[in-house]
């Protein structure tokens, strides 16, 4: 390899790419702790429909995502974990290598957001973009510009500096990376506390039941299941296919939710927080939300049949509409049922 990672620096096969990525820095902090636990405990689940103007509808399954009014899932582990957390983004693509390079010399390795259409490992489509995707930048070699990345597999990958730049620097929407890096100091860092899982399973709960919009959490799948419906009034057949495949994407595992839309990784949670707050209680409702996650993936499954290249998926589409409306009856049960355990 012609570029080494830092001393002591693990690859590790993960399942989503931030938690993933947080899971590469706590480990080589030497933070035991597991990936499903740092989902529940950063409050990242969550449900999400968003369909802006001249972009394809999305779904996702992650909630506490950075921005303005809320803290986000990386410094939400951070406080309930000790570890101080600060993030940075900047215009500038050269003070984003600076910085980056000043970490690595200083044997940080370090979390980046990137658009992964830009990464060559990947192989995606070339046409294909998204811009929150996180990985960790392990080491470095300056002689020949080039940078070794930690993902979601167990490999390593050397990438140039200006693919980095490219894929730190994207402008493609909904999520731009806009260079964006994070810095860990583990000074005080100390094991969760009960208070903070019960604190983190009442976010989670609360945000399902309570959205600020209707796009978000239990009323955003009800509204998933309409406007569905209504994607190819405004979309051709190829537009409406390579949503379907996109969405089918962000469900399965192959898109980095660990398998039904996150909630395979939050039923393991919900069995691990079981044991620490002990609480039987939490073991039955890791089992509910484990079956919750197979009803996504059978909905994944309607979306991948419908952006086949042999079908109209505006056929397929509507088979989506009585799965969707009742997982949203079981997650809406599922979270007041957690909402009154803690």
């Amino acid at each position: 390899m012609t570029v080494q990672p830092i001393p002591g620096f693990k690859s590790l096969e993960t399942h989503h790419c931030i938690t993933g990525s947080v899971l590469h820095i706590y480990t080589y902090h030497d933070y035991d702790i597991s990936e499903d636990m740092l989902l529940g405990l950063g409050s990242g689940v969550g449900f999400i429909y968003w369909h802006m103007k001249g972009a394809p509808p999305f779904i996702g399954g992650r909630a506490n995502i950075e921005r303005p009014g809320v803290e986000g899932l990386e410094k939400t582990l951070g406080r309930r974990t000790g570890v101080v957390v600060e993030s940075f983004r900047t215009s500038s693509a050269r003070k984003a290598e600076k910085s980056l390079l000043k970490m690595l010399d200083a044997n940080e390795p370090v979390m980046l957001q990137v658009d992964m259409g830009y990464l060559p490992y990947l192989d995606l489509p070339e046409d294909y973009h998204f811009g929150y995707h996180v990985i960790v930048a392990a080491g470095y070699n300056p002689e020949n510009r080039q940078v070794l990345i930690a993902d979601r597999d167990k490999d390593l990958h050397v990438i140039s500096y200006e693919t980095l730049e490219q894929a730190r620097g994207s402008k493609f929407k909904p999520f731009p990376p806009q260079h964006a890096w994070w810095s860990y100091d583990f000074n005080d860092a100390h094991p969760p506390r009960t208070e903070d899982i019960i604190l983190a399973i009442g976010d989670v709960s609360t945000g399902m039941l309570e959205p600020p919009l209707s796009n978000f959490g239990v009323k955003g799948i009800r509204k998933t299941a309409r406007r569905a419906l209504k994607w190819h009034e405004t979309m051709d057949e190829d537009e409406l296919r390579w949503t379907c495949f996109n969405i089918f994407i962000f469900i399965d595992a192959m898109g980095g939710t660990g398998g039904g839309i996150f909630r395979y990784m939050y039923s393991r949670f919900l069995k691990e927080a079981a044991v620490k707050l002990g609480d039987e209680r939490l073991v039955g409702l890791g089992d509910t939300f484990w079956g919750i996650g197979d009803l996504w993936q059978g909905v994944a499954g309607i979306f991948n049949r419908a952006a086949a290249r042999d079908v109209d998926p505006r056929k397929i589409l509507p088979e989506t509409t009585a799965p969707l409306l009742e997982i949203a009856d079981r997650e809406e049960q599922a979270w007041e049922l957690l909402l009154s355990i803690v």
